[in-house]
């Protein structure tokens, strides 16, 4: 094929009732063949994306994929329609950045408690949404999901991005059209006028590179760089706490407000991509229960069957409801699921949608919190 000829794609909405929902597809062309991306969720929010081919495929594969993609949407009332949210992808999505986020594992109440107690430690909000890094090198912006793989963007949060001066990766949680930011770990400085702070913490760390700098000098060149600009909305920093009285005042707020955790950050940590086999300078104590879970049937009345692995293989834990406002997943997708507890079967479980940014073998029983350790 020749690469001066469009690439197939489409745009699909669907509105009923309260339901006003967007899709797109297309086709994008990458070393050794094709791939098909796909990008989905509330007309006017950032849309979720994912992929149809793990890895290239010829380009009559990619057509097959892509055309049988279209068919099962505009069979389930999509329609074409040329209004939408603006949504930025280019032909890398769905290719490895090289760039791989800092993981995090989940505290105890005693590590919990130790972390609130030590001015070692900072406390952030947690927030519900997709983990996003974003990598600004001059006019181009990329997102990163957390497996390291480009992705789309909301117009939004890249315009955002743009009118920074300087190029930088930053790592924050995307929800909605809004990115919260909570570190940086590259940054280099492009504009006339350079915040003489974040002069001096590059200047002291000798590189732009900020890996390898303490998290609090991280944070205050995110600070500066991203809370100091003009506009305001879709890029905010991340609030933190370091006081043990702060700490405490906070997180009995955010439980209150019914927030979904916190998150425990050593300030002296350098940036680690990857997670730690167990604690770790970062870790992140949750309000509520959730994990990913394996879809292994769908059932009827709008219900579908979970299923973990275990020492034995794929282990059933329950069914849960999918609501009106959400597709129904495929067989072998990855979805995030919120439950009180299990015994063994998770009790009141709540959809909460897919995951394309968690991989099936990270869906183990070991996440899983049994009814002798509910509190």
């Amino acid at each position: 094929m020749g690469t001066t000829e469009t690439l197939p794609s489409s745009c699909l909405f669907f509105t009923e009732g309260s339901s006003d929902k967007e899709y797109r597809a297309w086709i994008a062309e990458t070393d050794g063949g094709f791939l098909v991306n796909f990008a989905y969720g509330r007309r006017g929010a950032a849309l979720k994306t994912g992929t149809k081919t793990q890895a290239p495929v010829t380009y009559d594969a990619a057509v097959a994929i892509y055309d049988k993609l279209a068919k099962s949407k505009t069979s389930k009332g999509y329609t074409e329609d040329t209004a939408g949210t603006p949504y930025l992808h280019s032909d890398r999505d769905g290719s490895v950045s090289g760039v791989f986020p800092q993981l995090l594992n989940v505290a105890d109440q005693d590590a919990a408690n130790e972390a609130i107690s030590s001015d070692s430690w900072c406390m952030q909000e947690k927030f519900d949404g997709r983990r996003m890094m974003l990598r600004k090198s001059g006019d181009t912006v990329e997102a990163i999901n957390k497996l390291g793989l480009v992705v789309g963007v909301s117009e939004q949060i890249a315009a955002a991005a743009l009118a920074i001066d300087a190029d930088f990766i930053i790592d924050g949680e995307a929800v909605g059209d809004r990115l919260y930011v909570f570190d940086i770990f590259e940054c280099r400085m492009t504009g006339a006028h350079v915040n003489p702070h974040i002069r001096e913490t590059l200047d002291r760390v000798g590189q732009d590179d900020l890996r390898s700098a303490p998290y609090r000098d991280r944070y205050r060149v995110m600070i500066d760089l991203i809370a100091n600009n003009a506009f305001a909305g879709p890029i905010g920093p991340v609030h933190s706490w370091v006081s043990a009285e702060d700490k405490r005042r906070k997180l009995a707020e955010l439980r209150a407000d019914k927030a979904e955790g916190v998150v425990f950050k050593r300030l002296e940590a350098p940036y680690s991509p990857g997670r730690p086999n167990s604690g770790g300078p970062q870790l992140k104590f949750k309000f509520v229960d959730t994990l990913s879970a394996i879809v292994t049937a769908i059932n009827d009345k709008r219900s579908v069957g979970l299923g973990l692995h275990g020492a034995d293989g794929l282990i059933f834990v329950g069914n849960v409801t999918i609501p009106a406002n959400h597709e129904v997943p495929e067989v072998g997708a990855v979805v995030e699921v919120r439950y009180l507890y299990a015994n063994p079967m998770l009790f009141q479980p709540v959809y909460l949608g897919v995951r394309d940014d968690i991989l099936a073998e990270e869906c183990v029983m070991a996440q899983v919190k049994f009814k002798s350790d509910a509190a």
